[in-house]
């Protein structure tokens, strides 16, 4: 069993930064696969960013150069970088993770998740 919660969401103006956190518990073994997914009112789950237990990571064409995935084994922590936030960005956004090993941008892929946290991006 994963445990993951996420923090560090909030509201914040068009280009402006914020910091995703997801502190993980549980089986190291079913997270060899982590990554962020976001959904929006009214639109499906969508995956952001994936990273793999060798520190391989994936990105959606949408965010690729201004969204950073990272992870510190040391401390459990899932992060995401977010720079030059657009009004688009505005989402719940997850943390999920997986025993399968691979850079999968599908949320099916991912057995465990956690309860999200909201971006709100103003223009």
């Amino acid at each position: 069993q994963v445990q993951l919660v996420e923090s560090g969401g909030g509201s914040v103006q068009a280009g402006g930064s914020l910091r995703l956190s997801c502190v993980a518990s549980g089986s190291t073994q079913s997270r060899k696969s982590m990554g962020w997914f976001r959904q929006a009112p009214g639109k499906e789950r969508e995956g952001v960013a994936v990273i793999d237990i060798d520190g391989n990571t994936r990105y959606v064409d949408s965010v690729q150069g201004r969204f950073t995935i990272s992870k510190d084994k040391a401390k459990n922590t899932l992060y995401l970088q977010m720079n030059s936030l657009k009004p688009e960005d505005s989402a719940m956004y997850y943390c999920a993770a997986d025993r399968r090993y691979g850079l999968i941008l599908e949320s099916w892929a991912y057995a465990y998740w956690g309860p999200g946290t909201q971006v709100t991006v103003s223009s």
